[in-house]
């Protein structure tokens, strides 16, 4: 999105980050301010929006951290007073990132060990809901949520990346996705107006777009994240479109 403001912008150093931090994905915040416009967008890494915590006492030796499925991240207190939200989970919801690295759920003081990751999912989007809906001044914020883009992992245990050379003509299962799903059925049944940028079915198309093998490591190809410019830019024109919408102004 930074990238495709900055077009706009006729003095590139109006454009700066107001920590002075180089813009990379991995850090916890950014914040990008557009002096020019009095515009500023700001970044923060919460991949689950839940609160991650320490090893409970007496838990079993492979529990190494948990997610509080009941709080919210509380790097969250910085959300509520801003004029757009835009949230989206699920790419970390795996048990590779989860159970084999040794995190595990936990609700209250209860450890919940055998809890399957589409559970806790839904869980945690239920406390964001509910975030949502005590939180959020909607009549001064619009929340929009992003569902879970599509991938292009093959093989028996998805982890064979062939990025293909033309767009396909057929999604082969992937415009559906349960977590897209999950996101959908909550957001139906929060009392706050949010809006679903569903944005699955229009990747499931583009297993031309992956970073495949012109990621940071090329002997490790990437079937899940997308070379820029490319698909998300779309996202963010549909964002654009929503946001024009509201405001009264004419699409053209």
């Amino acid at each position: 999105m930074i990238c495709l403001l900055m077009t706009g912008v006729e003095d590139k150093r109006s454009v700066y980050e107001i920590n002075g931090n180089k813009i990379t994905k991995r850090i916890r915040f950014l914040g990008v301010r557009f002096s020019s416009f009095n515009l500023r967008i700001d970044f923060y890494r919460s991949v689950f929006l839940v609160q991650p915590g320490p090893v409970p006492r007496h838990a079993p030796k492979r529990v190494k951290s948990t997610l509080k499925l009941d709080q919210m991240d509380h790097i969250s207190n910085e959300w509520t007073d801003t004029d757009v939200l835009i949230f989206n989970s699920g790419h970390w919801w795996t048990r590779t990132k989860l159970f084999e690295m040794g995190c595990y759920f936990q609700v209250g003081g209860s450890l919940k060990l055998g809890m399957p990751t589409t559970t806790a999912f839904k869980a945690a989007l239920n406390t964001w809901a509910s975030w949502v809906d005590t939180s959020i001044n909607t009549n001064r914020t619009s929340v929009f949520f992003r569902t879970f883009e599509a991938s292009h992992w093959s093989g028996r245990n998805r982890n064979s990346c062939k990025v293909s050379r033309h767009p396909s003509l057929d999604t082969k299962g992937k415009d559906r996705s349960s977590i897209s799903d999950t996101i959908i059925d909550v957001v139906k049944k929060t009392a706050a107006p949010v809006t679903v940028l569903h944005v699955t079915p229009m990747g499931a198309f583009r297993g031309d777009a992956h970073v495949g093998s012109w990621s940071d490591n090329p002997s490790v190809p990437d079937c899940s994240h997308w070379c820029l410019p490319g698909v998300p830019d779309m996202w963010n024109e549909i964002l654009f479109s929503y946001l024009l919408s509201k405001n009264g102004t004419y699409l053209q």
